[in-house]
């Protein structure tokens, strides 16, 4: 499953804490329905970027570009690859669209320790994670 890709990014050798979250996460993934893994994509994203703002504002490059990569992973892995162009229509090319974007932004983010572009990506992705989160009761999630 492509989202387990994104359960962690630690090295193969995990102890403590690490572990324990990462089987977690393969437990959640397992029981999810795809509107909860979809969900978790965009949760994902949206902790991906808000670790990046720290990590940068702590002068951490390492971890800033780690995180931004997380975040990547996530817009083009795991939301953009599931898109169907097809049978989506306008609207599934509007979030390709869209997705790629964020991708260039949080592109520049990295390069040049922006942080307004990383306030741009949260703030353009959160009106589709609060969307995705109020449709849940009504696909049964």
């Amino acid at each position: 499953m492509f989202a387990s890709s994104f359960a962690s990014q630690a090295p193969h050798r995990q102890m403590g804490g690490g572990l324990y979250r990462q089987v977690g996460v393969e437990t959640r993934l397992t029981g999810a329905t795809p509107h909860q893994l979809v969900a978790m994509l965009f949760d994902g994203y949206m902790e991906a970027v808000a670790q990046a703002r720290g990590a940068m504002r702590n002068g951490q490059p390492g971890a800033k570009g780690v995180a931004i990569g997380r975040a990547v992973r996530i817009l083009e892995e795991g939301l953009r690859a599931g898109l169907d162009l097809q049978a989506g229509g306008p609207l599934a090319q509007d979030l390709h669209d869209l997705y790629g974007y964020l991708t260039m932004r949080l592109t520049v983010a990295n390069l040049h320790n922006n942080e307004e572009a990383l306030d741009e990506c949260q703030q353009l992705m959160q009106p589709l994670r609060d969307a995705w989160a109020a449709i849940g009761a009504q696909v049964g999630a």
